[in-house]
């Protein structure tokens, strides 16, 4: 859709396209951020007319950005610096260990959530800072511009720019699950309907699945009686850039030592963020069930699992962290052989030997309690060289557009998993090559372009 006569493109998200380091000078420099909203975002807006809104998250941010827009590549950057405990408050407490609880429906109930003078200190906390990157917008956006904003974290800035820009078209995107209206009521009253109006201030609002738009339509009749303007549009991986990355000697370097590591045997593989909702527990208790039940599979199979660290300031997060580590050693010790290890693990931010496992798996494992879409999904199914099947959750937002070639499992059915492990690794050759080739055929149908378009869509079409 880039071409004479689009509006100016504002671009707001809590985190921005860049990061920030040290070089072996010890010169601050710029980088690519990581995370899947810039991998699928940032290529689409390449070469347009951009302005970007995003926080200054760490030291060094703030410290590079103090003085002033950074342009790159004709994208303009603004950075809104927020104080350390304010930004805390914002992220740690209310966008991450609220908001995205609640969208996973992931709260324990028992004890979560907590809403007590704390809360309530954050989530005023959280309002400032939404009310704070509104005004920054309503200042640097040019008049007319689409604004389209990214996430949980600023779904209150709706409303405000409709009083104070009026002229601007705005687009929210939610990327995570929308949760049910039977969980939002968790929250107090006073809070559902700040974030429900917040989105209802938008022009639109956009999500992976028809699912999420639901919940959220039935949400918001609830609580304001109204249901705004919805679409549906799933993101897209970089293509190109995946497979740039699939040819680079470092990943070319990742995958020999893959093979030594398989040493012929198949291999079972997940990329994944340690974090809860990816249901990391219950996939590997599915590869025991699996060796319990097949011997025929124990030194046969490796389960390889390349698993970034997130958000390890938050206790819920280190203490899962612990316990998928302690069950890997508990699995591992169970079943190893001299010659044999089970499950291979490895904790670093990688990519390219995540992407050297996504090309060599016989079987891909993307089972999340819930998840908006699932890039990995659809990023293994683009960069597979051996016709590996993908077992699936059907509580991914990706499971709309693969399913019909993927391998559906319940989540939370260990024994199913373990029964569609077994199947994915002993289907005939016919039904993989047929597989591979829909499910491939189905991740290739929309790139980052088709993505941003269907954004501007949803409010301006010439």
């Amino acid at each position: 859709m880039p071409g004479s006569g689009q509006p100016p493109l504002v671009v707001v998200s809590n985190r921005g396209p860049l990061a920030f380091r040290h070089d072996a000078s010890g010169n601050v420099v710029p980088t690519r951020a990581g995370g899947g909203l810039v991998a699928c975002l940032a290529p689409a807006v390449e070469h347009r007319d951009v302005t970007w809104i995003t926080s200054a998250v760490t030291e060094l941010d703030r410290d590079a950005t103090k003085g002033g827009p950074i342009d790159i590549d004709g994208m303009r950057i603004h950075h809104l610096a927020i104080e350390p405990e304010s930004y805390r408050q914002y992220y740690d407490v209310i966008a991450n260990g609220t908001l995205w609880f609640l969208h996973h429906n992931l709260f324990d109930l028992a004890r979560r959530p907590r809403i007590d003078h704390h809360w309530w200190n954050a989530w005023h906390t959280y309002c400032d800072v939404n009310e704070s990157f509104a005004a920054l917008v309503a200042q640097e956006a040019p008049k007319g511009a689409i604004v389209l904003v990214h996430d949980y974290h600023l779904g209150l800035i709706g409303s405000t720019l409709r009083e104070i820009r009026p002229d601007l078209r705005t687009v929210y995107f939610h990327h995570t699950p929308f949760t049910g209206r039977n969980t939002i009521s968790t929250l107090p009253m006073p809070a559902i309907q700040r974030l429900i109006e917040g989105m209802n201030g938008f022009d639109a609002c956009g999500f992976h699945a028809q699912a999420w738009a639901d919940n959220f339509a039935l949400c918001s009749a609830d609580a304001t009686g109204r249901v705004p303007a919805t679409f549906i549009s799933a993101a897209a991986p970089d293509i190109n850039e995946l497979r740039v990355v699939a040819q680079a000697p470092e990943t070319e370097e990742a995958l020999e030592h893959l093979e030594s590591v398989a040493r012929g045997r198949k291999l079972i593989v997940r990329v994944d963020r340690m974090e809860l909702s990816k249901n990391l527990l219950r996939g590997f208790l599915a590869f025991d069930d699996l060796l319990r039940r097949y011997p025929r599979w124990r030194e046969n199979v490796t389960f390889v699992a390349n698993l970034y660290p997130s958000r390890e300031g938050l206790v819920d997060y280190l203490a899962y962290r612990n316990e998928v580590e302690g069950l890997i050693d508990q699995i591992n010790e169970s079943w190893a052989t001299p010659d044999w290890q089970p499950i291979v693990v490895s904790v670093q931010d990688d990519f390219p030997r995540s992407v050297a496992a996504l090309r060599r798996y016989d079987v891909l494992l993307v089972n999340p309690i819930r998840d908006g879409l699932n890039l990995v999904a659809k990023e293994g199914a683009i960069l597979n060289e051996r016709d590996g099947a993908v077992v699936l959750s059907r509580e991914a937002g990706a499971w709309f557009e693969l399913g019909d070639w993927a391998i559906g499992i319940n989540p939370f059915d260990i024994m199913a998993t373990s029964d569609a492990l077994l199947h994915a690794l002993e289907m005939s050759d016919e039904e993989k090559q047929s597989r591979a080739a829909g499910i491939r055929a189905a991740a290739e149908s929309r790139v980052p372009n088709d993505w941003l378009d269907d954004q501007i869509r949803a409010v301006w079409n010439p």
